[in-house]
Formats: C-alpha cells, structure tokens, sequence
C-alpha cells in the first residue's frame, strides 16, 4: 500500500515524515492554499517520490517548478482538461477528482490512458485538504482500468476503516489535515502510530 503525505513545508518536519518509511511525498503549488510552499525548504526529500500539486496553473509554469523541485509527479486538482495534460510534456500525472456520489467518478472515463493515476478526495469548501470523509461505498461504481489513490479527511483512528476498504484499482491512501498540529506542519507522532496501526490491521488481516 502506497502511503503519500501531503501538505508539507518545512525542512525539519519534511525530515522527520521522511524518516518514518513513507512513499509520497506532497508539495502544494496552489497559492490559495494554507499549505502553499512560497519558497523552495532547506530540504527536500531523498528517498520518496516527490509530488506537486496544482490548481488550474500554467503548463509552462509547472514544468518549471517540476524541474526545479525535480518531481516524480505531478497531481492535478483543478479543472485542467485532457488537452491540459498533453502540454506537460510527458510528465507523471495524479489527477484528482472531488467525490460525492457515483455519478461523480463519470469525470474520470475522459482520462483514462492518460495519466498514471487517480486520486478520490471528498467535496469540500476548497480543492483539497479540507478534512472531509466521503462515502467509499460509492467507489463500488468505479470500473476504469487506472489505478486510485484514496484521499478525504483520512486520520489517525482510521486505520480499521482503510484496511476494511477494498477495491481492485486502490493502491493507497494520501493523508493530510487530520495530521496536523497547524497547516504545513505534521504530526509524526500521529503518523508514526497511524503507520504502526495500520501495519498491524494489515497483517492481522492476512493471518
């Protein structure tokens, strides 16, 4: 299971979740976000993927900062069309889509060969990182062959919760908000034990 931590900011906080053995690693590009990364941290992350987030920005713009930042990823969590994609020039693409009911995951049908995978976040007051839960039951109606990441409001009691979930094309969870002691800046306390928990909800589960 793939876990990405998104959000992040500050150098030593990037360390410290860095060290706790995760896969992804979130930076927000978008400046109307509370997570907004205004200037390049004094680290970056050396042994998980990185990933940008993006809001309806300029193609030039994020192959600039997917340069600069040398991400593996680029997750999109606007309105950017199919056509939107082809301009970044063969970039690995997230595209995320706000999820309420099963006629939402319709969006996704336009994408599918084109990007490398989903992510599934709940409707919210903003794009993402609101804290929100949504109904995963509705994913039941998901059939596309591109692989998922599930997101909304996932936090450190949840663990159960996710490794009840199944679905053939989820291959792991982004978490954010819910492990924050303010905006940018995570808990790893709560990651550490949420990962711990985790870990052994999955192994009870295979014995």
């Amino acid at each position: 299971m793939i876990i990405k931590v998104c959000g992040m900011r500050e150098a030593d906080n990037i360390r410290a979740v860095e060290a706790l053995g995760i896969d992804m690693m979130g930076f927000i590009f978008w400046p109307k976000s509370s997570r907004y990364v205004s200037q390049r941290p004094d680290y970056l992350p050396k042994r998980v993927k990185r990933v940008g987030v993006f809001v309806d920005e300029d193609p030039e713009q994020v192959k600039r900062l997917a340069d600069d930042y040398a991400l593996d990823y680029i997750q999109l969590h606007g309105q950017e069309s199919p056509s939107y994609i082809f301009q970044l020039g063969g970039l690995h693409v997230i595209k995320a889509f706000n999820i309420s009911t099963a006629e939402d995951l319709l969006q996704t049908q336009s994408y599918e060969g084109l990007v490398d995978c989903f992510l599934f976040d709940a409707k919210g007051k903003s794009v993402g990182g609101n804290g929100e839960k949504f109904n995963w039951d509705v994913l039941d109606a998901y059939q596309g062959a591109t692989p998922f990441l599930l997101s909304g409001g996932i936090g450190p009691d949840d663990a159960e919760r996710v490794n009840a979930f199944y679905h053939p094309k989820c291959i792991g969870i982004d978490l954010n908000s819910r492990f924050e002691l303010s905006p940018g800046l995570k808990d790893v306390a709560k990651l550490k034990e949420f990962m711990c928990n985790l870990n052994t909800e999955i192994q009870r589960y295979r014995d």
